[in-house]
């Protein structure tokens, strides 16, 4: 098993690697920003991503936007091979692709925008802080980003205040706290995620016509 920054020698990996995120968004019947070849190709190119690979067969991969001007950057793309879930990998791929951030981007902060209980749980121990997206970056590229995605109108309708995905932020020059073992349990996330589509989603009530 060899996890690592990815390169050009990778480029096979590509097709595959947006395969599994666009899969793995259908299972979870979750929103997703769809990546295409290409634009994996960019990160491997600019030596700002993380790729596991075990002999040839692809495991998993992470990789780095910067926004604002490399005030922000992100960790995008989480994402495990079916084959290999379970294992603790994704967590190895997040420490990685976050020390290779703090290393190219000592100054920026980091941040993400997930459903995901396991990455949230990730991103928690690595020292993120659960935040509002007006902490978040103000780059319109980024959010323009999520137009793929099928909850893209309830972001707009809350003029990008609130979404399904919740906003967590990395700041280096702000101290946390050690942060504690257990954040949120499975069935407590599940809760506040039905919360929030029934707020997100509720559905207008008809009008009476003879008003």
């Amino acid at each position: 098993m060899n996890i690592g920054i990815a390169d050009t020698s990778h480029y096979k990996f590509a097709d595959i690697i947006c395969e599994t995120i666009n899969k793995s968004a259908v299972e979870r019947d979750t929103g997703i920003a769809k990546r295409t070849p290409e634009y994996i190709k960019t990160k491997m190119d600019n030596g700002n991503a993380i790729i596991a690979t075990d002999g040839d067969k692809f495991v998993g991969f992470c990789y780095i936007e910067r926004w604002d001007h490399g005030k922000y950057v992100a960790n995008s793309g989480l994402i495990v091979h079916h084959d290999y879930r379970g294992l603790g990998y994704a967590k190895k791929i997040k420490e990685k692709v976050f020390e290779l951030s703090r290393t190219k981007f000592p100054d920026a902060k980091i941040f993400g925008i997930t459903t995901g209980l396991a990455v949230m749980k990730i991103n928690y121990e690595l020292g993120y802080q659960p935040v509002t997206f007006s902490e978040l970056t103000t780059d319109e590229a980024f959010w323009n980003g999520c137009q793929t995605c099928k909850n893209f109108d309830v972001l707009t309708r809350t003029n990008r205040k609130m979404c399904l995905c919740t906003g967590m932020l990395y700041d280096p020059n702000k101290k946390v706290k050690e942060p504690e073992k257990k954040v949120v349990s499975k069935k407590l996330h599940e809760r506040l995620q039905n919360i929030k589509k029934s707020i997100l989603f509720k559905k207008e009530e008809p009008k009476d016509p003879s008003k």
